[in-house]
């Protein structure tokens, strides 16, 4: 590990060494990385526009006042209906969904060699997740509605609370209950690696009783680290990707990182700026949605905002926020992932670890990127960026920095 020192390396070419790692990504690698990224950025508009038709398709056909009816003869208290037609709409909208799910989540996957499994494995988790979506959602619509229909103006501002105490829930359980249904997660065996890992956690007071690993190259070959859970179900967990494709020098890099976002509390930051997003969605259904409820309620069969037969109207007015939103909810992400960008620099001091690390994640992120385009679409900061305070650390703090010009093929999967 390197001392660091005051001041910068004289003689280091910070930009010479960036465009180093830069230009080992050229040709048709680099294309395909650009090509895939960019592409997402229509997805989110595309992907609003099939939300809002599906919710769209379930009120001109009437299925909404069909599922309100039905709960109402089998159930008589109004959570209980609300929890019906919360599962027959989460299940019909599953159902619609499934042909942009399949195109998106594979069919896309696919082109761009990014997912390896087959599609009974794909399929296999997306029902998983359907029964869990069956099992969380109409629960927690039920209750959403409760609050509705016990404030009918100010219920967006209860709801937030509630949307809140469901995050906190989730980020608890998610670790131990949900995650292990998709991978199988092993304790990171002893070793040089696991030392070195313990001892930086222990340097920043992170817990690092639990350091696990996870089997996600059934799924892709992509590079992921997180450091999940609260309270008593904190753990590192890292994916087999990172141990087979990377250095000792990059999963420290990485690690550096993840253990930033503990060490930031940027957990608690991320829950807290979206919720103020969320918030300020929620109250713009409150508004907009009765105005639709009296324009085309009658149309839909939908009686005001606390029917549960008007969830697909929340929902309608809910995408389209959400997608004027993204630029919102992205910049939350990109400025706690600069935070612990540079904090991991300094935990682990590894700069052409972290380099070698960020151009690894061109495989699906695109590498450069005007600051318009990095505003409105990046979730991370871009590989360019990354490379780049990489080495502006390196010369600021390694003694005689030497440009590291990569190996020819070090991006190739393994």
């Amino acid at each position: 590990m390197f001392d660091i020192l005051a001041s910068a390396t004289p003689g280091f070419d910070v930009e010479a060494a960036t465009r180093a790692y830069l230009e080992t990504l050229q040709g048709a690698a680099r294309e395909s990385s650009d090509a895939y990224f960019e592409g997402g950025y229509w997805l989110i508009l595309f992907g609003a526009a099939a939300a809002v038709l599906v919710d769209w398709l379930i009120l001109r056909f009437g299925l909404a006042n069909r599922f309100r009816n039905l709960g109402e003869r089998v159930f008589k208290r109004p959570f209980a209906i609300t929890w019906l037609t919360a599962l027959l709409y989460t299940l019909v909208g599953w159902v619609l969904s499934l042909p942009w799910s399949i195109y998106t989540g594979f069919v896309r996957e696919k082109q761009y060699d990014l997912l390896d499994q087959s599609f009974g494995a794909w399929i296999g988790e997306n029902l998983i997740a359907l029964a869990l979506g069956l099992v969380v959602m109409p629960l927690f619509i039920a209750v959403i509605y409760a609050v509705i229909r016990k404030s009918p103006r100010g219920w967006w501002a209860w709801g937030t609370g509630v949307v809140g105490l469901f995050l906190a829930v989730m980020l608890m359980v998610a670790p131990v209950f949900i995650s292990p249904l998709f991978n199988t997660y092993t304790e990171l065996e002893d070793g040089p690696l696991r030392d070195r890992i313990v001892a930086m956690a222990a340097q920043y007071d992170v817990p690092a009783d639990n350091i696990y690993v996870f089997d996600q190259s059934k799924q892709h070959k992509r590079i992921s680290a997180n450091v999940s859970g609260l309270g008593p179900t904190i753990r590192i967990s890292l994916n087999d990707n990172l141990l087979e494709r990377t250095s000792e020098e990059e999963i420290v890099a990485v690690m550096g990182h993840e253990l930033g976002h503990y060490k930031l509390n940027h957990g608690l930051w991320r829950v807290t700026f979206m919720l103020t997003i969320i918030g300020l969605g929620l109250f713009v259904v409150s508004r907009a949605a009765p105005w639709l409820i009296r324009k085309y309620g009658d149309r839909w069969g939908v009686r005001d905002i606390t029917d549960p037969a008007s969830l697909p109207v929340l929902g309608i007015v809910l995408s389209v926020y959400f997608m004027l939103a993204t630029p919102a909810f992205n910049n939350i992400t990109r400025v706690q992932e600069n935070e612990a960008d540079a904090f991991g620099l300094d935990a682990a001091q590894e700069p052409d670890g972290f380099a070698r690390a960020a151009m690894r994640l061109s495989e699906y992120r695109k590498i450069e990127a005007g600051p318009v385009e990095e505003f409105l679409f990046y979730t991370h900061p871009s590989g360019e960026n990354r490379v780049r305070r990489s080495m502006q650390w390196k010369a600021d703090n390694v003694p005689n920095a030497a440009m590291i010009v990569p190996e020819e093929g070090y991006l190739d999967p393994q």
